[in-house]
Parts: C-alpha cells; sequence; structure tokens
C-alpha cells in the first residue's frame, strides 16, 4: 500500500490564510525555505481538489511568464510543482486540463485515492483542499497527518478554518522540528475515533 500524506500549513489557531496577508503570513525564514527547497517528498504524487487546482495553475502561469532572469524562492517552488505528477478530484472542470502533468477524476475522490494506494506507481501528498483532504481522513486513507504551524494567531482576519467537519482524531507524534526558532513542524500518525476517550466499547 502506498503512503498517503495531508500536509498543511496553519496559523497557531488552525488556519490556512488570512486576508491582507502575505504568503506564510510574512515569516518564512531561511532554515524553513530551505526545507521547502529540498522537496522531502519530490516523488509523491499531489492530490488537490478544483479550487486548489484553480488556484495553483493561475500562480503557476504567472511563474512561466514571468520576464525576471532571476526566479525567486515562490517561482522556482512553482516550476517544480508544473513538473510534479498532479491528479486532481473535480466533477466541475474539464479534461484536457491546461496545468502539465495533471490528471483528472471526475468520480468518487475517496474510491480513486483507494485504489491509487494499492495500485498506483507512488506515495501520495496533498496540497490545500480542505474538503479533499478532511474525507480522505474519515475513510482512514491518510497514513501521516503533517501540520507546520506558524506563530501568528489570526482571529480577526483568519479563512479556510481547517478542522472544522474533522472526526474525533487520536495524532501519534512520529517528527517535531523548529525552523528559524519560530516555525514549527508537527508530523502524526493519526486514527479516527468513534467519539471521546471511554465512550468507545472496550474503552
Amino acid at each position: 500500500m502506498h503512503e498517503l500524506l495531508v500536509d498543511f500549513i496553519t496559523s497557531l489557531d488552525g488556519y490556512g490564510a488570512a486576508e491582507g496577508w502575505p504568503g506564510f503570513w510574512g515569516l518564512q525564514g531561511p532554515e524553513y525555505l530551505a526545507w521547502l527547497g529540498q522537496a522531502p517528498e519530490r516523488d509523491y504524487t499531489i492530490l488537490m481538489g478544483a479550487k486548489t487546482y484553480r488556484l495553483m495553475s493561475g500562480f503557476a502561469s504567472q511563474s512561466s511568464t514571468s520576464e525576471s532572469d532571476r526566479k525567486s524562492d515562490e517561482e522556482t517552488s512553482m516550476n517544480e510543482l508544473t513538473n510534479a505528477s498532479k491528479v486532481v478530484f473535480s466533477s466541475t472542470l474539464v479534461s484536457p486540463l491546461s496545468w502539465a502533468n495533471t490528471r483528472l477524476v471526475s468520480g468518487d475522490a475517496v474510491e480513486a485515492v483507494r485504489k491509487m494506494k494499492r495500485e498506483g506507481n507512488s506515495p501520495m501528498s496533498t496540497l490545500g483542499s480542505l474538503s479533499l483532504c478532511r474525507s480522505l481522513l474519515k475513510a482512514g486513507l491518510v497514513d501521516r497527518f503533517r501540520v507546520v504551524v506558524f506563530p501568528v494567531i489570526t482571529g480577526s482576519t483568519g479563512h479556510d478554518r481547517i478542522y472544522d467537519g474533522y472526526p474525533d482524531v487520536a495524532l501519534n507524534m512520529v517528527t517535531s522540528r523548529t525552523f528559524d526558532g519560530r516555525i514549527q513542524l508537527l508530523e502524526y500518525v493519526p486514527t479516527v475515533l468513534a467519539g471521546p476517550p471511554g465512550t468507545q466499547p472496550g474503552s
């Protein structure tokens, strides 16, 4: 069975982004950017939904038309993402998709990923796509759950709340790391629970 990694960046209060704030909340540092540049899951197939596809393919298109001779870290990351194998789950998008190396799946995402884990050619990781990640976690398909927490609370401007609608989940930590003295990487093996401890049969 191939591995499935769910991968998020968040504020401390669990938002994926915030209105008016720059990418990474403006807090990315050299250690974190160097780790991103290493692309620890470079060979993974990337899974996403339609909303994330539209956003990221737009960024990739802008990056490819940049006239700058010196590529920024973000442009380099977008080029690597363009070259990666990608799968988009959507009932509204239509093939062929414009972003290179992207395959469209219009059927049930959970069943498709279950088959990819069993019969696919590579491990997988997610990109954004909150509802897709939630569905995959509920189905018990997620092998690793990684969160990079940025030291900011965006209670007034935050959007894309990550954990709304999640089931109860036990998290067994397997890795932790601090970047630039302020950014926390936390990596877990998740187990979906039927309810809080003490409410399940045999507990």
